[in-house]
């Protein structure tokens, strides 16, 4: 069986071909990305573009499963997760795997699923075969989050609110699960940590960790934007933040399972072990 991982160069792309390169039970690895050269042996380098659609269906050729895992760029992804699905059903791979997001739904503005969740409806609607992934959010970028949020002594948010983090290593190995078992056509799967952590608890948690004092404070939108632009960012970085936030408060993230362990092998990482990783306290 050929299996392709389409946005194979970016961290979770990498990940999920290692986790192919090590279970591949005699499955060809093929690696597709705007940069194939990256993509390591023993995997396959295949350039595909989602910004080009006509180098999407040569790059999915003769593939017979195939996990497409969107961008980062959250303005153009809806509709580059639409393209990769088209050219996956014209390139005739057997059964498509897309990596979704919690939180996945039908929206006006902004909202972080909704991209998502075209590419959900338009995969159900026109592959052979087809699984779901929605992965939480990941404990790696909630660790940058902490990083930045000691400096000022609070972590904040729009509401008190539980997220299930996920590892990215975790999502990877469910995504490998799926793409090398049997019995998963149809299925929505969601890759999320082993809790669900609150904010009050996670700020506590860093606060241990770091061995610096960390507070959860509650704060409005419009104190978020405010405090977003007077640093500087972007207005798409500010408009990304406020729509993570946000899902955040909605509870977009607040659901658990048992997906990481029943697909990928094993229980899924702890928000403790990843934080554990990147912050170090003083005496540490």
């Amino acid at each position: 069986m050929k299996i392709g991982v389409s946005g194979a160069s970016g961290h979770l792309g990498r990940a999920t071909v290692a986790e192919f390169v090590q279970r591949s039970g005699g499955h060809e690895v093929v690696g597709i990305s705007r940069t194939p050269e990256t993509i390591t042996a023993p995997a396959q380098q295949r350039f595909g573009d989602y910004n080009q659609p006509e180098s999407l269906a040569e790059a999915y050729a003769g593939l017979d499963r195939l996990l497409i895992i969107p961008s980062l760029d959250a303005g153009k992804r809806g509709a580059q997760n639409v393209a990769a699905i088209d050219a996956a059903v014209k390139a005739g791979v057997k059964h498509i795997v897309f990596m979704s997001a919690a939180g996945a739904r039908q929206a006006e503005g902004p909202v972080l699923g909704t991209p998502y969740w075209w590419g959900e409806q338009r995969l159900i609607a026109t592959a052979p075969a087809w699984t779901i992934l929605r992965m939480n959010f990941y404990a790696e970028s909630f660790a940058q989050q902490a990083q930045m949020s000691l400096a000022q002594g609070v972590l904040a948010g729009l509401a008190e609110n539980r997220v299930a983090f996920v590892a990215r290593g975790d999502v990877a190995a469910a995504a490998a699960g799926i793409l090398i078992g049997d019995g998963h056509a149809g299925a929505t799967y969601n890759a999320t940590g082993p809790e669900r952590l609150s904010g009050g608890e996670r700020a506590a948690l860093v606060a241990e960790i770091a061995g610096r004092p960390l507070a959860f404070l509650v704060i409005t939108e419009e104190q978020l934007r405010a405090g977003l632009t007077q640093a500087s960012l972007p207005e798409q970085v500010v408009n990304t933040v406020i729509s993570i936030q946000t899902s955040f408060a909605e509870g977009a993230f607040d659901i658990l399972t048992g997906d990481v362990e029943r697909l990928g092998g094993w229980p899924p990482k702890p928000l403790r072990d990843v934080l554990a990783a990147t912050l170090k306290s003083p005496s540490a």
